[in-house]
């Protein structure tokens, strides 16, 4: 640690205090706090995992952790993109308050987000991040006790790297084939020439595992953050996971024919391509590769579980299972050829299902409910405010108030009242969400953004989710829509009203300043 990391950390240290829920000791472990290990994948769409009952995709170690587990079917990440979602996730606070909302950008005030990962090495946890970490700078970036990236280590300093251990073991040109090999092949799909021992799913859980056993051998709690590239693309499985699925037989979502005109300008154009990578416009002529992607989709979701199974086995066979909290979750998902799509288009709306929703389940042996879904309204923004309350670390005063609750009374056998929406923004569309409606409005892009004012002809959104699952009736500005629309609207200016805007800090300046 350098200086200004150990004097931040220390100070950070002085001020907190443990407060709220007392986890039960662990007998084991002799009353230490609980050990939290965060599994996390990218752009994970929610309902591709045999527990969300999809018929096809083959997640057995995921399946098991939310049958010994609780398991939220509507959670939602509250920005569509890697960086922002991370950082509201590590934080408790939406994009327009840590000033983060598309992936270049850099919070303007980082002292007064105190992440996660800070507070807990602050009250004695072991701190480790394995993977892709895809954080801004500014948000304490080294304060990790151990760390290895699998993505350009400039982006995510660490103590060792993906790049430099693939290349001595004399693969790094097949790692490249992987990446940007990827874009001349259609939809970005491939077979992966790389060893499975060489890749990136392979070192991020050897690292864990690493991690795990210096663990085991101290005597203080740890916080493992072991965060999968994938099944964000390139989608290039392995054969051997590929094999899984006979493209014959990948079932094609129902919307994948909607009308162009139906779709915002961006997603518009991504349809209408008939050149790699986003050839959606040559696919939706020939089906065999809208069926591909979706295959090797799945394929890289079995590797990614393949590899959550070889860390548990790990956490079990050290005997550190019984007081560690298991999460898995995403920061976002894919449309996996939902509207004809691929990907997420973050740049072309912010609203559709396939790329708001996430997977989230939480997993405690004998401290948690066991396989039990929760169908309220939750976002990866009540993830800080759970972890706080369960391991009773309490947050640094005279900040921002945290807009997400904790889930610990679920997680353990109570309830919460259902809230009545949840919001998820990016830069440009905000989408409102409540038990039934969503709505997702433009708003005016910032002058950094101005060219990206993909909206500004398009009414915006509304949709039924109970008749409508699909979201392929636009109901927006319907006469008989009005109370729905005006309510949702209502709930936007309340949210509004309520949530710190640093945002604009950064993003509201001239383009020249930006």
């Amino acid at each position: 640690m350098d200086r200004r990391s150990f004097l931040k950390t220390s100070a950070l240290a002085a001020t907190v205090a443990a407060s709220g829920f007392a986890a039960t000791p662990s007998r084991r472990t002799g009353g230490r706090k609980p050990n939290i290990l965060l599994l996390f994948s990218d752009q994970h769409k929610a309902d591709v995992m045999g527990c969300a009952g999809h018929p096809f995709v083959k997640t057995p170690h995921l399946d098991r952790l939310a049958t010994e587990g609780v398991r939220f079917t509507r959670a939602y990440c509250p920005d569509g993109i890697c960086v922002p979602s991370r950082t509201s996730m590590f934080t408790g606070l939406y994009p327009s308050t840590t000033g983060v909302i598309y992936n270049s950008d850099r919070p303007p005030y980082p002292d007064r987000l105190h992440p996660l990962h800070s507070l807990l090495r602050a009250n004695g946890y072991l701190t480790g991040c394995f993977g892709k970490r895809h954080f801004p700078r500014g948000l304490n970036e080294t304060d990790w006790d151990m760390s290895a990236t699998t993505i350009n280590p400039r982006l995510d300093p660490s103590d060792s790297n993906y790049y430099d251990w693939v290349t001595q073991r004399g693969q790094y040109d097949s790692h490249v084939r992987d990446f940007q090999g990827s874009h001349k092949a259609d939809l970005m799909a491939h077979i992966s020439n790389t060893s499975p021992e060489n890749r990136t799913t392979a070192y991020l859980a050897d690292r864990s595992i690493e991690f795990l056993q210096k663990a085991g051998r101290e005597d203080r709690p740890f916080f493992c953050w072991s965060s999968f590239i994938y099944p964000h693309q390139p989608y290039t499985p392995l054969k051997r996971w590929a094999d899984l699925y006979d493209l014959d037989k990948v079932e094609l979502p129902g919307n994948l024919s909607e009308p162009v005109e139906h779709l915002p300008q961006r997603m518009r154009e991504w349809r209408t391509r008939t050149t790699p990578p986003w050839d959606c416009g040559t696919a939706a002529q020939n089906h065999t590769i809208y069926r591909r992607y979706i295959a090797y989709y799945y394929a890289l979701m079995s590797e990614v579980d393949h590899h959550i199974g070889r860390i548990l086995s790990a956490l079990k066979a050290l005997n550190l299972d019984d007081n560690t909290i298991v999460i898995y979750a995403s920061d976002h998902g894919d449309f996996v050829a939902a509207h004809g799509m691929v990907e997420k288009c973050a740049v072309g709306h912010n609203v559709y299902e396939d790329t708001l929703r996430v997977p989230l389940i939480f997993h405690w042996p004998g401290k948690f409910e066991q396989d039990i879904t929760c169908d309220g309204l939750t976002g990866l923004i009540d993830f800080y405010p759970t972890l706080l309350e369960l391991t009773g670390i309490s947050r640094p005063t005279g900040g921002y108030t945290l807009p997400g609750r904790s889930l610990a009374p679920v997680l353990t056998g109570k309830s919460i009242p259902d809230r009545p929406y949840l919001i998820s923004e990016n830069w440009s569309q905000v989408a409102v969400i409540d038990q039934r409606y969503k709505l997702g409005k433009w708003i005016t892009p910032p002058p950094k953004y101005a060219s990206w004012n993909w909206g500004k002809n398009h009414p915006g959104m509304l949709f039924d989710r109970k008749t409508d699952p699909l979201e392929v009736n636009n109901l927006i500005d319907k006469p008989e829509m009005e109370s729905v629309q005006n309510r949702l609207q209502q709930y936007l200016a309340e949210w509004q009203a309520a949530t710190p805007d640093d945002a604009k800090q950064v993003l509201f300046k001239s383009p020249a300043g930006a």
